[in-house]
């Protein structure tokens, strides 16, 4: 028998205003500012400024829209355009007319990003799982493996492991196979799993002798599995067939020109952060829809002017705070890795995400958002920003070592081996420990090096 009853449940769900926010602070300025043009010429209330004074403001600033109430009506939106609006404001920047003017991309490119969410939305349709989603997204690397594990994410975002994980198992079934893994094995086995090749000896290969399927022990593979050699040999063939780098198919790195998004420039003896968005149109909303929005008839034409006019006024809010929000975080960097700005990489500190969102008083999901695909002009080169955010080891004498400034000192002791008796994981992990105190383990080394993509002292021997 049908009934009716009442139930009351809470569920978390994120504004579209908030959305736009968080979709804005993780674009890069290229990204930007195709938007922007984006909406141009799609909100006829939005118009690019001409001439209009260029200061950059502080943080502590705000332009009118930021004092605007957060969402008006029609009667609302008439007395603030009368009273309080000025039509000519806009968010603003530094100029520096003999700078260097950057092309505009011709051809808007989809990122894997974008690509994902899009495709997110079309299984998943709880907006905290959704956000769960956004946030394993933007913590894949340009290959399309993800970068935290599920532990820290669920930590991170507050929310139960088992959750975060189902979230996940979802992004990994997405286009193209294989993104969302941890680790290669992991992308391999999605891929044969997208081919339904779970019954197949390739799978069990993969799944239970990764190891030996690296080193090419073909007789181990066989006696454990008790497979015969033309299966090993089929099975490779299928191998070759799959995708290390799963998302450089369909988004590889892209050829354009890394534009930073932040500059760090050393002046006297103290680092001045600035923001590289020149190329980003300054916006304000057209005045000539004042006397549109008072005159207007209908219901209809007065709904399609006041969303418009929000529309406009939320854009030019979420530009400038992301603006506001990336010096907060760039600056914070730079007070906390003052060494490696004034001595290099030797003397990069390991650093956490939380960190820099204490120092700023931010959650650190919004520091994730913006150091994850921006990049920041450094006396050291272009970095991206997550370059700062590194692991520890410890030393016996002396504050912990990034993980980063270890595996410098690898490579460059790999650099400067002998190339007929190379030296092998062990003896790097000894030399770190006697010469510089470093406590790390062979397998630790291994590891690096294999991020390093440098192989191991048997293939790098020369005869």
């Amino acid at each position: 028998m049908l009934g009716m009853r009442q139930e009351l449940r809470m569920q978390q769900r994120l504004a579209p205003q908030l959305i736009q926010s968080l979709h804005l602070l993780q674009l890069q300025a290229q990204d930007l500012e195709q938007l922007v043009q984006q909406e141009l010429e799609t909100n006829p209330l939005l118009e690019e400024t001409s001439q209009a004074e260029q200061v950059q403001e502080e943080p502590e600033q705000q332009s009118p829209e930021e004092q605007a109430p957060d969402e008006f009506g029609a009667e609302e939106w008439s007395a603030y355009l009368e009273d309080a609006y000025d039509t000519h404001a806009s968010y603003r920047q530094e100029v520096d007319h003999s700078a260097e003017v950057y092309e505009p991309t011709p051809v808007y490119e989809e990122t894997l990003a974008e690509d994902l969410t899009e495709q997110l939305r079309l299984v998943i349709d709880d907006e905290t799982d959704i956000a769960i989603g956004e946030y394993i997204i933007g913590s894949l690397d340009d290959d399309g493996f993800l970068t935290a594990s599920v532990e820290e994410v669920a930590e991170t975002l507050g929310q139960p492991v088992e959750r975060v994980g189902k979230v996940l198992a979802a992004i990994q079934t997405l286009d193209p196979p294989g993104v969302g893994a941890r680790d290669l094995r992991e992308s391999l086995l999605i891929q044969l799993r997208e081919r339904s090749l779970e019954e197949h000896p390739v799978y069990a290969i993969l799944d239970n002798c990764f190891e030996e399927l690296m080193h090419k022990r073909t007789k181990e593979i066989m006696r454990q599995l008790k497979l015969e050699k033309e299966d090993v040999a089929e099975a490779m063939e299928i191998i070759a067939t799959l995708n290390p780098k799963p998302a450089s198919l369909t988004h590889g790195r892209s050829e354009r020109t890394i534009i930073p998004d932040l500059i760090v420039e050393k002046v006297d003896d103290d680092y001045v952060v600035l923001l590289n968005d020149r190329s980003i149109p300054s916006l304000r909303v057209n005045p000539n829809y004042r006397e549109l929005l008072t005159q207007a008839g209908s219901t209809d034409a007065k709904k399609y002017v006041v969303d418009r006019l929000n529309s406009a006024k939320w854009l030019i809010k979420s530009i400038e705070q992301r603006r506001t929000t990336m010096l907060k975080v760039m600056r914070a960097i730079v007070k906390h890795q003052r060494a490696f700005f004034d001595h290099g990489i030797e003397h990069l500190r390991p650093m956490v995400l939380q960190e820099i969102a204490d120092e700023i008083g931010m959650h650190v999901s919004t520091v994730s958002r913006v150091s994850n695909g921006k990049y920041a002009q450094t006396p050291h080169g272009i970095l991206e920003l997550k370059f700062f955010f590194d692991g520890k080891l410890g030393v016996t004498d002396g504050e912990d070592m990034a993980s980063k400034a270890v595996k410098d000192k690898i490579h460059r002791m790999i650099d400067e081996e002998d190339k007929h008796n190379p030296l092998s994981d062990q003896a790097i992990a000894d030399r770190l420990t006697k010469g510089s105190g470093i406590e790390i383990a062979r397998r630790t080394v291994a590891k690096y090096r294999d991020q390093m993509r440098i192989p191991s002292a048997r293939m790098r021997r020369e005869v």
